[in-house]
């Protein structure tokens, strides 16, 4: 007698015509048992409300949620969205607005977050909230070409064409440049080139910015131990960085417009604009396990955002009341003693003036004559 096919019980002796109701009831208790096992998923994000739900009550909440969550006001962060759109940078997809887009990605920037946690705050997957945040990095970075762009080299700062203590002293003045230190995750075998005089690893970021504190010139993803000095100079002589060089015929040809062009009494408003950036964008202190390609897109993103909200916010806390921000304290040394010579600056005299003259252009001369040897 032939047992291929024949139904066995879990002692696996042969079951008679009389055990066929058995054998089924086993093979139905299987099939549940599989079926619970693995084709019944329970469902992981089951929030009543939706990512786009989120956004929406936001939007239309308290006015400090939006800045809170988001970095920007609700007029700022509608407008940022519109202009993503018009330009088609981003559009809707089937399951997210731009809106929803935006928003995980400026909550991933904005507070440093993991995706796992805005997936749940969202209400996605990990790797949708991943996809998208590539997809608006890489749409941001685009909009950023835009936001950041060269000063006009024939027009004087407002910031010093307005101001008797700079006009027209520093008339030739159309930013001030710097690097800083952006925190780097990188892989253990190519830490040392970004090991500084720190221990953290981190990659350099040069950039230039304007008098009212918006960034002309952003250069991102040099090792941290890159020096400012051949980071200036790779750019400044590597056409391939499009370095916003002035033009030859302003180029110092006097002692005055040479001790103009060496001094660096303007120069805190970028250490003030670094302070402004990393305040608003913590991710930069402490950047996850990303590509490093992908962290020097982060960078440039968060400089064109800060653009953005300078340009068209009316009012902003870091902006408004970056004096208080820690990053920026060795910045605000330097405008305290300009702030103490506003108080007294009506009571100087003529003569005064007259010796403060003297010592400018003693401190010029010396510089011409040090430049001539």
């Amino acid at each position: 007698m032939s047992t291929i096919g024949a139904p066995f019980n879990k002692n696996n002796l042969l079951l008679d015509d009389s055990d066929d109701e058995f054998g089924e009831l086993l093979i139905l208790f299987a099939c549940v048992e599989y079926n619970q096992l693995y084709l019944t998923k329970e469902p992981c994000r089951n929030s009543a409300l939706s990512g786009h739900e989120y956004v929406m009550e936001v939007l239309h909440g308290h006015d400090s949620r939006c800045y809170d969550l988001f970095r920007m006001d609700k007029d700022v962060f509608k407008l940022f969205c519109g202009v993503l759109k018009e330009k088609k940078l981003l559009k809707n997809s089937r399951y997210l607005s731009v809106e929803e887009q935006v928003a995980m990605f400026l909550f991933v920037i904005g507070h440093n977050e993991r995706h796992r946690v805005v997936a749940e705050r969202f209400q996605h997957s990990t790797s949708t909230t991943s996809e998208y945040f590539r997809k608006v990095l890489k749409a941001v970075c685009r909009l950023s070409k835009e936001l950041i762009t060269p000063p006009l080299f024939d027009v004087v700062p407002s910031e010093i064409r307005f101001n008797p203590k700079y006009y027209p002293f520093f008339k030739n003045c159309v930013g001030a440049i710097d690097g800083t230190h952006i925190s780097a995750h990188v892989p253990i075998n190519e830490q040392i080139p970004y090991r500084g005089r720190k221990v953290d690893t981190t990659q350099n970021v040069m950039c230039i910015c304007s008098f009212d504190m918006k960034f002309t010139y952003v250069v991102a993803g040099w090792e941290g131990s890159a020096n400012d000095a051949r980071i200036l100079s790779r750019c400044a002589t590597n056409p391939d960085y499009e370095f916003p060089a002035p033009p030859n015929d302003r180029n110092p040809s006097g002692k005055r417009e040479l001790f103009n062009y060496r001094h660096s009494s303007l120069r805190n408003v970028i250490e003030r604009c670094f302070g402004v950036l990393k305040a608003r964008f913590p991710i930069l202190k402490q950047m996850p396990s990303y590509d490093l390609k992908i962290q020097k897109y982060i960078v440039i993103a968060c400089c064109g955002i800060h653009n953005f909200i300078r340009t068209n916010a009316e009012k902003d806390v870091y902006f408004d009341g970056d004096e208080d921000i820690p990053e920026v304290q060795d910045a605000t040394i330097q405008s305290t003693h300009e702030t103490l010579n506003d108080s007294v600056e009506f009571s100087i005299s003529r003569d005064q003036l007259r010796e403060m003259a003297n010592v400018r252009d003693e401190i010029a001369d010396h510089i011409w004559r040090a430049n001539r040897r």
